[in-house]
Parts: structure tokens; sequence; C-alpha cells
């Protein structure tokens, strides 16, 4: 295989023994069979150098990737970029697929393996494409029933079928086609360190100005700074507060020009090697969304990361984030119960 040109792209259910059997190569026309375990797209990779657009289709719903330059994005999300490594994978295992065995080649039989036409109602299978820039076809192909095997050493396989033909066939390969935007995203926004962050300035609309410091000594705990105040407050909520970055994922992706909600105001993070990140949360309806901006040394991977996109959290992050005094004092025990 051709694996350098892949490279440089970047970016089921198992079908019972019964219908296994069923299905024999008893049942095929008249359709030429290739030689046994042939490569479903011969010479493929030095072509997919060519490849600007891959489409899955499910039924009615289309998921479109597109390149720009040496990245993939997914429009649906504002061309938010994907994992490159999937596609990698993808375009790899398509230049491996191998068609080990014959299936059916009645049409009224496709259904029984899921290759079916993927857009008709209640359609179990997946159509694949692979574009060009001008939308030619570079490989089509109908995924149906998957079957994934446990033992080592052994491929995976699935039943397909090219799109003009009515042949289907027993593939080994492995290929993760999903319909699925969210398992093409790489839904990591950070991960920093709890005892990096040294102090946090929050600004919340409408609040008194917050600031949390972490002293000199060993594992010290971040501690009220400002404003002065003599109640105790909270170690699980101060930790919270410390621990924001730590392994932060997104639920959710938008283009900033797209910002939903009300902003709540800015929350600034102050590392102890000079960078700081300020984030600044939204609320919409039930949903908290953020913003990020870094500076100071090691902030510009960071940026060409976040700059251009609003990411949805947890709403369980918004006293983390941009927290109100009252959030971090202790819980009130609750009341005891009465007795019988």
């Amino acid at each position: 295989m051709q694996r350098r040109t892949l490279l440089l792209l970047g970016g089921g259910a198992i079908v019972t023994v019964g219908a296994a059997l069923l299905l024999t190569p008893q049942v095929l026309q008249e359709e030429v069979a290739p030689p046994a375990a042939s490569l479903a797209f011969p010479g493929l990779a030095p072509r997919l150098a060519e490849a600007a657009r891959i489409e899955i289709r499910k039924q009615e719903s289309v998921l479109t990737l597109l390149r720009q330059g040496e990245a993939w994005v997914l429009p649906e999300k504002g061309n938010y970029p994907v994992r490159p490594e999937r596609v990698r994978e993808l375009l790899v295992g398509l230049t491996e697929l191998r068609l080990v065995e014959p299936r059916t080649a009645d049409p009224g039989q496709h259904d029984r393996l899921g290759v079916e036409d993927p857009a008709r109602p209640g359609s179990t299978g997946l159509l694949l494409r692979v574009l060009a820039a001008g939308g030619q076809p570079i490989a089509e192909l109908v995924i149906g029933r998957r079957r994934v095997r446990t033992q080592g050493n052994v491929p995976e396989s699935a039943y397909v079928r090219r799109p003009a033909e009515s042949q289907a066939w027993l593939a080994e390969g492995r290929l993760p086609a999903d319909a699925d935007a969210q398992l093409w995203l790489d839904r990591d926004i950070a991960n920093i360190a709890a005892d990096r962050i040294r102090r946090v300035t929050i600004r919340r609309a409408g609040e008194p100005e917050l600031v949390l410091a972490r002293g000199d000594e060993a594992e010290a705990k971040l501690r009220l700074e400002q404003p002065i105040d003599p109640r105790p407050l909270d170690d699980v909520s101060l930790d919270e507060v410390g621990r924001s970055f730590e392994f932060l994922t997104f639920l959710d992706v938008k283009p900033t020009a797209e910002s939903p909600g009300t902003a709540l105001g800015e929350t600034r993070f102050d590392l102890i090697d000079g960078l700081a990140v300020t984030v600044a949360p939204r609320h919409d309806g039930e949903t908290v969304w953020i913003g990020l901006a870094a500076e100071g040394p090691g902030s510009e991977p960071l940026n060409a990361r976040w700059r251009n996109w609003i990411y949805q959290v947890g709403v369980w992050k918004e006293k983390a984030f941009i927290p109100r005094f009252e959030d971090l004092l202790p819980r009130a025990a609750p009341p005891p119960q009465p007795t019988q």
C-alpha cells in the first residue's frame, strides 16, 4: 500500500450464523467473481491524493467531511477540524479492504446483509463516498452488517456492495465509517494540572470581584484573597476551581460568530510558568458555553486551537469557571430526619 499518500491526507451488528448460511454463493447470479481475497479498490492509494470530500449517508442523513489543505473539517460544525487519525484510518482501510467471499446478488436479499439502498427508509447500511474536488467519485461502497472479532490478529469484516452492482461480498478489513458527527471530533479542549494554577480572578457580571490565590508552601491550596471575609470556604468547591482544566472536554462546538445565550463575565487563570488563560462563560437555557484565550509563554498552540470557537461544557462547570461567592461557602447540612 502507498501509505505515504494517505498519511499526507491528515485527516455492528453481528450477522447470525443462520443468515450467513442462507446467503451462500449458491444464490449468486451470473456476475463475475474476482479472485479470492482481491482488493476491493485496486490502485486506490495514489488516487486518494485527489480526495477532497468524504460523504457517509445513512437514510436521509448525510455526514460530510471536507478537505482544507492537509486537514479535514466538519461543515455541520462550522468547519471544526476532525480527528486526522480517524480519516487516515478510514482511507487506509479502503485501500486494504479485501473481498473474500461472494454473497447474494439478489436485491431482494440485500437487506439480510444490510447492503440495501442506504437511502431507503429503515435501511441499516451506510453509503461511503470519497470524491475529488470536481465531485468525481474516487471510491464508493455500501457498507452493511459488520462482524467485529475479538481474537488477536484476526481482521474485522463487513458485508459490502458497490452501489452500481447487485453483487454483495463478505470483505475483510477495518472501515471506521460512522454517520455520527460526534465520533469524528477531537473533544479534548485542555488538560492543565491543578497545581499549575496560582491565581484565579473571577469577574462575574453583577457580582463582586473574587480573587483566589495559592500560597508558596508545598501542596498549598487555593484560598480567598479578595474580598476579605472571615468565613471558611468549602475545600471541595475551591478544588473544583483549581481543577477546571483537568481533562476538559466539550459536548458541542460552534463558531464564535454563533455564540449562543448570555455572557456571564470572565475569569482569568494565572499559571506558575507565566501562562494565563481567560475563560468567558455563557448561559443558553440549560447549557453552558465557554470561549477561551491564552497569553504568555506557550499560548500560541492553545490560541490556534481555541480561536474562533466556543465550546459547550457540562453545566456543573459554571461553578468552577465563574463561581459566585456563595458557591464557595460550605454546603448547608440537610435537616435531620424526624424520628419515628
